[in-house]
């Protein structure tokens, strides 16, 4: 669904979270160009939890094929120049 910023500012919060409850995400456009997305907290929590998993199993891929140093944490400082 899109939405103009006009329209937003108009009708208000109350107008997206009637959307929400039909549609997944709400696209906000301004001057014609999709600018923002809204999402309900639920379809939020979902994204990120598919992030993490994605970066944890970037993770075990990175450790299983050995493309990782083992150092302690002053030697991990030390090469990052902290």
């Amino acid at each position: 669904m899109i939405v103009s910023a006009n329209e937003l500012k108009i009708k208000g919060v109350s107008f997206i979270d009637k959307l929400l409850k039909k549609y997944n995400e709400i696209f906000i456009t301004f001057r014609g160009k999709k600018k923002f997305v809204v999402l309900s907290i639920d379809e939020y929590e979902k994204l990120k939890e598919a992030e993490l998993e994605k970066i944890i199993r970037q993770a075990e891929n990175d450790y299983t094929s050995g493309k990782v140093i083992k150092e302690t944490a002053d030697e991990h400082f030390k090469r990052l120049g902290i």
